[in-house]
């Protein structure tokens, strides 16, 4: 049987001591000898064992130490034995103890009469504390705080007992003497604190005649005060309007502790802008004034809060949020930037900006080692700004183009693709961002980079100056032709190999990627990690970006540079008048891609170039020697026609998540609504006044409403034996977020009492048991309600397992009903969520559990298939639906999603539609942890067969 503990001491099993030992021990004259084993015995007991023989030498030998150790010891042993019979009766041995805790509430020693009182606190036996009362009482009026303390301490425990209000009659009342004339804080606080549990209106009461001293209180009385007011002003919202004065007056007290509950106990009692304000405020300067990060992060989370439900009143205080960027953590930056970049308003972007420039210079003195990763989500923060209001990126586009050769690769391509949507949706901006990428160019070091700023020159050069200059850009990048030279072929197959060999390593540790559009892809490794040192390719000169990265293998760059030189060639023929200029920058293009194609297939490099890239460049080559109307048109256009389209939405789907992030709960149209102009305004100050209206109407707008509908409650629950057991039970399972809570409830079907009928439980994954169930007594044909809490530490499927079990009068041994199993969804854990490719395909490299499951379904649309798995997993689709518009028997699309422990779960379906008409392929599933990816396949293996 397990009992309730009133103390945890961590236990090593390596030794355990033998009671012939601890006895020998205490029977001793040796003090520090007898504390080491009063030591053993207590974890011994609190392991389980019993130690009956120890009772009697404890009594004899220990009870007469005058060593206070001993004496705090022996108070603990006393706590954790048992101290009745089987029958529930109190043993008779234990009159011995009585005696001596009598001697000990009189002992001329204050620290023996405290720890003593303090020991009484956990006493349930009425028997034992009976006789003690008046002692107890009598320390009430003592000259030492210590024993004032917990003398009211143990007042309130005897009086919170069954029998207590008999024991201790007058108890509140001797308690509220004790705090009119109490000097010491912590005495005061536990005296208002055991009215507050037992006498709430003589606590109120006694609140309301001292209201205006509430401020000089301590620490401890005024976070008991608080205490109250939420507890009153939750069952009694009538009189709400008073207590906000008091937590009003109190946010201004010394204590960071006190004003930091005033704050919150505010935001959960009015939704009136002053009292908002206020809290708000507070969070504020708590969020500068505290150095501990974990405190801040709170603060933060508050913050966020706040903004959902009270946008326009925290759109004030954004630049007093901004300040907390000077927190040289992550975590707090980020966490910053994200509630910053909500609150932004046509009056505070220039503000915003402005500040977010200052950070992002200061991150170019490299002295922290974050700095990069600060830098990228500075980066990421001016984009949104600039997309949100186009006519700040004038200020920031080129002071972001520095960051283009960043070393931090990430943060670079965040730079870049910024630059490519602003030259897009600000046409005015074209000319001198051009200008600007043509001039530093030459810096960017990153693959990834340099292929979407090529696109960039590709695109938006237009006038012939700025044509001529990004092929002369192009061409000073890449060096001199050739990229090595014939003669020395013949060594190149040894001597150059060692040479590119370092360079190369990157290029050889090839994975699978996935793209953007779902698909696999072999990636190197070269084009995110290495920047190798120019290689020096024997008789040429080791010059431009272009080229060193080209010597590394990186041939899809290749097919870049070419593309891009198409597009310039093409645009010259129409803005160049000379026929011989255009000539010359054809033959000067076509003898690049050349090059690049003997290059490919040299043997100077380890690896030949790819078929995808060798038909890109020979397609380029083909262009530049015969052009038509069509194809023109084509480059020159569609490829701009077809960018814009993904911007515009990529624009529809954030409104579209806005819109449906707006929406508010609307009432009933037959709710009542008080019309606060007919309201009598007598005696109530403008704060009550404002509260009251608040509060109606958020009635009249639904936000009072319960969430839970209750229509809905019947689908979760769930029978677990069958009508014909003698004990019929059915639960309803309600998942938080960190726990489960069965409302079982059972019905006796019987014409007989049933006695100590006990819901065990057991469960199966990561679910833990909080707290057995007790026993109950059933009368006949009568039900009961019981309520088990289970803890979830992680996203797994889990189970729970359980039996009844029960005595009926007449027989003596025990019936068992065992019950269904109740298996809990991974779906009530995970829920939809947003990443950007990017991350996607980190994640997607990175996380090292992987499930695969192959496709078996009757469902013959693939789009109609993707549906259903999204609808059944509950995730959210990342691929853009204009790229799974239209039919071509295939269909590749990622899902996302996060769990309430913060866990992510990546999905990529890839289907193909069979000459058949059936559907074929995969679902792969990664995740950091087992737990998802066994569970989410699982589920998908289930549901994805499809039809009725």
């Amino acid at each position: 049987m397990e009992k309730s503990c009133t103390l945890l001491i961590h236990f090593d099993k390596g030794t355990p001591a033998i009671a012939n030992e601890i006895k020998e021990a205490l029977e001793g004259n040796d003090v520090p000898a007898k504390i080491d084993a009063m030591k053993k015995a207590i974890m011994l007991l609190l392991n389980g064992e019993t130690l009956p023989q120890l009772f009697i030498t404890i009594v004899r030998y220990v009870l007469p130490s005058e060593d206070h150790t001993v004496q705090k010891l022996l108070l603990l042993y006393l706590e954790i034995i048992e101290k009745t019979d089987a029958k529930g009766r109190v043993l008779p041995e234990m009159i011995l103890i009585c005696q001596n805790l009598r001697n000990n509430l009189q002992h001329p020693n204050e620290y023996i009469r405290g720890v003593t009182l303090r020991f009484l606190c956990r006493l349930n036996e009425t028997e034992i504390i009976e006789p003690l009362i008046p002692s107890v009482l009598q320390n009430l009026e003592h000259r030492h705080p210590f024993i004032r303390r917990n003398a009211i301490l143990a007042v309130m425990s005897i009086y919170k007992l069954q029998q207590g209000e008999q024991l201790l009659v007058d108890a509140p009342d001797m308690i509220e003497k004790v705090l009119s004339t109490e000097q010491d804080p912590s005495a005061k606080r536990n005296a208002f604190l055991m009215l507050f549990t037992c006498a709430q209106d003589r606590a109120i009461n006694y609140l309301l005649t001292h209201v205006d001293r509430v401020s000089e209180w301590g620490e401890l009385l005024q976070m008991v005060v608080l205490e109250l007011i939420r507890k009153v002003c939750r069952t009694n919202r009538g009189e709400k309007g008073k207590y906000i004065k008091i937590i009003i007056s109190l946010l201004n007290a010394p204590s960071t502790a006190v004003i930091y509950e005033c704050a919150s106990t505010l935001v959960s009692l009015s939704s009136a802008p002053t009292a908002i304000r206020a809290a708000a405020n507070t969070y504020c300067q708590l969020l500068l004034s505290q150095s501990d990060n974990n405190v801040k992060l709170i603060v933060l989370d508050q913050l966020n809060e706040l903004k959902s439900s009270h946008r326009d009143l925290m759109v004030d205080l954004i630049m007093d949020v901004l300040r907390a960027l000077s927190s040289p953590n992550l975590d707090i930056r980020r966490k910053t930037l994200d509630i910053v970049l909500e609150l932004i308003t046509p009056r505070n972007i220039n503000e915003v900006v402005l500040m977010l420039k200052k950070e992002v210079m200061k991150t170019q003195s490299g002295e922290l080692e974050k700095n990069g990763e600060y830098r990228q989500m500075l980066i990421q923060a001016i984009h949104s700004c600039a997309i949100k209001f186009p006519e700040v990126a004038s200020t920031v586009v080129h002071l972001l183009m520095d960051f283009l050769g960043d070393s931090n690769v990430a943060s670079a391509i965040d730079v870049v693709i910024f630059v490519r949507e602003i030259i897009e949706t600000n046409p005015k901006l074209r000319v001198s961002i051009i200008t600007r990428l043509l001039d530093t160019f030459y810096q960017i070091r990153a693959a990834r980079v340099c292929s979407c700023a090529l696109w960039i020159i590709g695109e938006y050069c237009l006038s012939l100056s700025e044509v001529e200059s990004g092929i002369a850009t192009i061409k000073q990048c890449l060096g001199e032709l050739p990229f090595y030279s014939v003669s020395e072929e013949g060594e190149a197959t040894d001597a150059s190999k060692k040479t590119l060999q370092a360079n190369a390593i990157t290029v050889s540790s090839r994975r699978p990627a996935i793209l953007a559009d779902g698909t696999y892809a072999t990636q190197s490794a070269a084009s995110e990690t290495a920047f190798s040192p120019p290689t020096i390719v024997q008789g040429s000169l080791a010059s431009g970006n272009l080229r060193s990265l080209l010597l590394t293998g990186d041939f899809f760059l290749g097919a870049v540079v070419a593309c891009t030189l198409t597009k310039l060639v093409l645009r010259l023929e129409e803005v160049q008048p000379s026929k011989v200029e255009v000539n010359k920058a054809t033959t000067q293009a076509l003898l690049i891609m050349v090059s690049m194609l003997q290059l490919g297939q040299s043997p100077v490099l380890p690896h030949p170039i790819d078929n995808d890239s060798y038909d890109r460049i020979v397609l380029c080559m083909r262009l530049s020697c015969n052009t038509g109307d069509e194809i023109r048109k084509i480059w020159l256009q569609s490829c701009r026609q077809s960018f814009v389209k993904m911007l515009s939405e990529k624009q529809l789907r954030e409104t579209e998540e806005l819109k449906a992030k707006a929406q508010v709960s609307h009432a009933q149209p037959d709710d009542l609504i008080d019309f606060y102009h007919l309201k009598s305004r007598k005696g109530m100050s403008q704060l009550e006044l404002e509260d009251e209206v608040q509060d109606d109407l958020k009635r009249a707008t639904g936000q009072f409403v319960k969430d839970a509908d209750e229509a809905n409650k019947l689908n979760r629950i769930l029978q677990l034996t069958g009508f014909s057991d003698p004990v019929y039970a059915e639960a309803y399972v309600t998942v938080h977020h960190y726990d489960i809570v069965l409302d079982v409830t059972v019905i006796n079907r019987t014409k007989e009492t049933l006695q100590n009928l006990c819901l065990e439980l057991a469960t199966m994954g990561d679910l833990k048991l909080v707290e057995r169930p007790q026993n109950y007594t059933l009368a006949p044909e009568s039900s009961k309600q019981i309520k088990a809490n289970i803890k979830v530490s992680s996203t797994e499927t889990g189970v729970i397992f359980g039996n009844i079990v029960y005595e009926t009068s007449n027989v003596l041994e025990r019936t068992v009903v065992v019950l269904n199993d109740i298996h809990i969804d991974i779906m009530d854990y995970i829920s939809p969520a947003v990443c950007t490719d990017t991350a996607f395909r980190t994640m997607w490299a990175e996380f090292e559990w992987e499930n695969k499951v192959a496709i078996n379904t009757v469902i013959q649309d693939e789009k109609e298939f993707l549906d259903h798995i999204i609808k059944s997993t509950n995730m959210k689709c990342l691929t853009a639906p204009s790229a799974l518009d239209g039919e071509c028997g295939f269909l590749a699309a990622n899902l996302y999603a996060k769990s309430v422990f913060g866990e992510d779960a990546l999905v990529n379906v890839s289907v193909e539609k069979q000459t058949d008409g059936k559907l074929s392929g995969y679902i792969r599933i990664r995740s950091k942890t087992q737990g998802i990816a066994l569970s989410l396949g699982d589920k998908i293996t289930l549901k994805q067969k499809g039809g009725s």
